[in-house]
């Protein structure tokens, strides 16, 4: 799979099969959506193309509102994003940043220069809630209206249900606000997860004793948050059972900053505790224990071992 940032890139395919939108967490219905666009993609002879912003939408907004709350929380790093992507199938992703000259893009403007111009669009899928363009004013109606004159084929895919409810990012989020790891899952198609390299911290867990795995979840609002019950792969051949913290550790950093961090509990006696540094792992998030709390300092951990 091929990534671009923009699209302004002489390896962008001239001509492609493309669907819009930000996919967060790539969840069972984006999944459904994704094989019709590889379907529709392969009859056309094209390359499929998935066009995703960065940031969310809505993460521009709230800070232009000055109201970050508004802001959603967040399912997918980029990394997983693109990951989860590429386990589709797609050919090629363009990544555009959402910011106030592309916010300020009109509707056909949206349509002339990104998708005719600048990606060359010749079958265009859109969700059945799909709105784009300043202030939302595009919709299905007149992307199909612009296609039959633009020269692309417009296509519309109903939502996808699993047992009666709409899969959506906003189910998926409450589900993982809730803790409910398996109706996560469900949404999803797969055990909820977070990868990354695994970075330098404080090296706190030195003291307390434990071997510990730091990797950093770049936006302030992760979906998930608390302590969780979690295996780790991609360290030794089998998944490692571990328990991880994943927010900002209120007892230890006042900085704010997201952190997954995610004690071992089967380290092998033969690896230094720096035999991490530097890996791609995935920690899979299993089973919620509570949420987040604050103790007072490091001796209180200690007690707790």
């Amino acid at each position: 799979m091929q990534i671009f940032r923009g699209f302004h890139h002489p390896g962008i395919a001239p001509a492609c099969a493309l669907t819009i939108g930000s996919f967060d967490g790539v969840h069972r219905g984006h999944q459904a959506m994704l094989a019709l666009l590889q379907n529709e993609a392969r009859h056309r002879g094209l390359p499929s193309c998935v066009v995703t912003f960065e940031p969310h939408p809505r993460d521009h907004f709230a800070r232009l509102a000055g109201k970050p709350e508004l802001a959603p929380a967040r399912i997918a790093t980029l990394r997983d994003k693109l990951g989860e992507l590429d386990r589709c199938g797609i050919d090629q992703v363009v990544v555009l940043r959402f910011n106030a000259a592309f916010a300020a893009l009109t509707a056909d403007q949206f349509i002339e220069q990104v998708l005719v111009r600048g990606l060359g669009a010749r079958y265009v899928l859109a969700g059945d809630d799909f709105r784009f363009g300043a202030k939302r004013s595009g919709d299905y109606a007149l992307l199909d209206a612009r296609g039959q004159t633009l020269g692309f084929d417009v296509a519309r895919m109903m939502s996808y249900e699993v047992h009666g409810v709409r899969v959506s990012s906003s189910f998926v989020r409450e589900a993982l606000a809730a803790g409910d790891m398996p109706r996560a899952a469900s949404l999803l198609g797969r055990p909820y997860s977070i990868s990354g390299h695994v970075v330098h911290g404080r090296k706190l867990g030195r003291t307390l004793g434990f071997p510990t795995l730091n990797l950093r979840f770049a936006h302030a609002r992760p979906a998930a948050m608390g302590i969780f019950v979690v295996r780790v792969h991609g360290l030794a051949p089998k998944p490692m059972p571990g328990v991880a913290s994943l927010g900002v550790r209120p007892t230890l950093d006042d900085s704010k900053r997201v952190l997954l961090e995610t004690y071992c509990l089967e380290w092998p006696s033969a690896w230094s505790m720096d035999a991490g540094y530097g890996r791609c792992v995935r920690v899979e998030l299993v089973h919620k224990l509570h949420d987040e709390r604050r103790y007072d300092g490091l001796d209180a951990l200690r007690v707790l071992e």
